[in-house]
């Protein structure tokens, strides 16, 4: 059995998805963006309430997280995505499962604090995939900014 396992445990399954997403978080924080593209389905999508419209397909979320990257490294400032109260839901289906999940961001300036940027809900449609690094690839991502009308 593999950490990926739908048929898992239910806490294994769970442990396997939150290092999924330590792992793919820890790629944007550190600027890996194309790496961090691949851990979406090649037609996956990100939508937000911050953005007019979704991102769809590996090529538009590197372009979009590249620019985020670029325009933090020119400001001086590291971003960090902290996911917590991850809740885990099998769909019926042998290699998907639907997570829903609290993410706060903290942002913190060259020789400044660290401070609270935003909290938000995420919402993610995964697809067991044996051949992704951490076994899983994100199909759907909804992120929702609870300072913003959903």
């Amino acid at each position: 059995m593999t950490m990926f396992d739908i048929d898992a445990d239910p806490a294994q399954l769970r442990q396997g998805i939150e290092q999924f997403y330590a792992w793919q978080m820890q790629l944007l924080d550190d600027g890996k963006v194309e790496p961090y593209a691949q851990t979406f389905a090649e037609d996956g999508s990100f939508a937000a309430n911050a953005h007019p419209a979704p991102f769809t397909g590996r090529e538009a979320i590197a372009a979009a997280a590249g620019k985020a990257t670029r325009a933090l490294a020119e400001q001086g400032v590291i971003r960090r995505h902290w996911f917590g109260m991850t809740s885990v839901e099998t769909t019926g289906h042998s290699n998907v499962v639907r997570t829903r999940n609290y993410a706060v961001v903290f942002e913190t300036p060259r020789g400044g604090a660290a401070k609270l940027l935003m909290s938000t809900v995420f919402e993610d449609v995964l697809v067991r995939d044996e051949d992704a690094t951490h076994g899983w690839l994100v199909r759907e991502r909804r992120v929702s900014r609870d300072d913003l009308a959903a």
